[in-house]
């Protein structure tokens, strides 16, 4: 930067060239009027020469300007052009191994599903083993109940058929009976009735000798008077029989309503003692009814008091049984719905821990894909690196600081050893992690020492206020340059090298972890 020449001239003879003056005549003296107009002539000549000078420059750098504005667009242009087909093979390239960690990623859920599938059947199957074992031990139970209940009416059945048997013989016993004593009864009246009728045959016919005796007496008296009083009575009779005709029309007129009542109430009567004497009958055949009922109610009562008590007894017990089955039951439905509850708590975080487990493994299979592609082959032969410590080193160690062996530490630390790849693994990418943050650093200094320098270069190569108002190497002969000063990162032209910038430094950091 220090050799910049204008049109040929080195820098360090700028200043020489700048004060040369066309040679001419001998100097002669002259007067301060004319030292003073001379002095003029060379201001104005050397500001008309510094006028020409800055034009040419002008005109020069505008022109450099343009070149390297036309060169910058057309090296852009190139530049694009030739990112566009490397960013069309990377983002290929991207595409194929994302399709590729689709196509795993889909094969690995169909497999997923497949096994899902076959669980699903393989429950079905159990559910409907389990189904046909629950209906079969449902049958059997339902044809135990109704065996019991068969057995149960069967014995109902024996034993009412016991109890009419019995019934039946009483009644037989009973019937039997009343029909004997019928029978007696009926010998007994038609022994009655047969003495009662030769008693009244022997009365009336010693009734109807003595009545004709009498009569055969009465008559011839009767005769004897009638023939003797014949003659004296006849006046009297005829007398009489008008006086008792009258008499007996006067009696029948005044007798002949209360001889009508007397014939409907000796109807009457007869009636009444018929009917007394069959509802004498009917009140002593139903007294003795009574009394055979009292007898067979009262054994029936004591028989039924001792079925009543032991059915009283066997319905204490069952009540007693019945109320415990029920607290129990209660007991119970009280603790398997507790425990139903205390399954769907757990069965729902179950589920939403085995959801978060689900997500945390797709997604670690995800990264794991996505670092499957940035692994190296180091890494991909070897993805685990030897240990550098030794087990007895280890021992020793803890030998040396003295810490009593902890069982259950021991068996914690034997549970976890399983993971020590992993850690490995994890602690190698910490530490490349560390190591690319540290890379980054490193590179993010040189970036904005390379944009200071970029800076720096375009501020000698353009021309505008704020460059001619600051200090240009084109104009300094000696100028130290350092990377100390402040750096505008709002400067638009620094901002359009940004982008080369961030792509070479992005190529650099590629290069690294390839």
């Amino acid at each position: 930067m220090n050799n910049i020449t204008v049109r040929g001239c080195p820098a360090n003879n700028v200043g020489n060239y700048l004060v040369k003056m066309p040679k001419g005549k001998k100097k002669v003296k002259l007067t301060e009027e004319q030292k003073i107009h001379q002095e003029e002539q060379k201001m104005l000549l050397q500001m008309e020469m510094k006028k020409k000078k800055e034009e040419l420059l002008m005109q020069y750098l505008k022109d450099k300007h343009a070149k390297e504005e036309k060169f910058t667009k057309l090296n852009n242009l190139i530049i694009n052009d030739r990112w566009r087909g490397i960013l069309r093979e990377i983002k290929g390239k991207e595409i194929k191994a994302d399709i590729i960690v689709l196509k795993n990623t889909f094969d690995r859920i169909v497999d997923q599903k497949d096994e899902i599938f076959k669980a699903l059947l393989v429950d079905i199957e159990e559910a409907e083993e389990q189904y046909i074992m629950a209906l079969s031990s449902h049958l059997e139970n339902i044809d135990r109940f109704i065996k019991l209940q068969k057995e149960r009416l069967q014995n109902f059945q024996l034993e009412y058929d016991k109890d009419l048997c019995i019934v039946k013989k009483e009644f037989d016993k009973e019937r039997e009976k009343m029909l004997s004593m019928y029978g007696a009864e009926m010998n007994d009246l038609a022994d009655i009735m047969y003495a009662m009728e030769q008693n009244f045959i022997e009365k009336e016919m010693k009734a109807k000798s003595d009545f004709e005796n009498l009569k055969d007496e009465v008559r011839n008296k009767n005769l004897e008077e009638k023939h003797s009083l014949r003659v004296s009575l006849e006046s009297k009779v005829e007398h009489l029989w008008m006086l008792f005709n009258q008499t007996k029309a006067h009696y029948h007129e005044t007798t002949e309503e209360r001889k009508e009542a007397f014939e409907k109430l000796k109807k009457k009567d007869a009636k009444s003692s018929e009917e007394i004497e069959k509802q004498m009958r009917k009140v002593q055949r139903i007294a003795e009814l009574i009394g055979n009922l009292k007898v067979k109610m009262a054994y029936n009562a004591k028989v039924n008091e001792e079925k009543n008590r032991k059915l009283r007894e066997e319905k204490d017990k069952m009540r007693f049984v019945l109320q415990g089955m029920k607290i129990e039951m209660n007991k119970l439905r009280t603790t398997e719905f507790e425990k139903l509850t205390r399954l769907a708590l757990e069965s729902n975080d179950a589920i939403n821990k085995l959801t978060r487990q689900r997500d945390k493994g797709v997604k670690i299979l995800k990264l794991f894909e996505r670092c499957r592609k940035l692994e190296t082959e180091r890494e991909k032969v070897l993805p685990f690196y030897p240990d550098t410590i030794k087990p007895e080193e280890v021992e020793k160690a803890w030998q040396d600081e003295h810490i009593p062996c902890n069982k259950n530490l021991q068996k914690m630390m034997d549970e976890y050893k399983p993971l020590t790849n992993f850690w490995k693994r994890f602690n190698k990418v910490l530490l490349d992690k560390r190591v690319l943050i540290m890379e980054h650093s490193l590179l993010a200094r040189d970036n904005e020492k390379l944009r200071y320098l970029l800076k720096q270069y375009l501020d000698g190569i353009s021309v505008s206020s704020d460059v001619l108002s600051q200090t240009n190497p084109l104009f300094m002969v000696y100028n130290a340059h350092t990377l100390e000063h402040a750096i505008d990162l709002n400067d638009p032209r620094v901002k359009k090298s940004k982008t080369a910038v961030s792509q070479e430094a992005s190529l650099i950091v590629r290069n690294i972890l390839a």
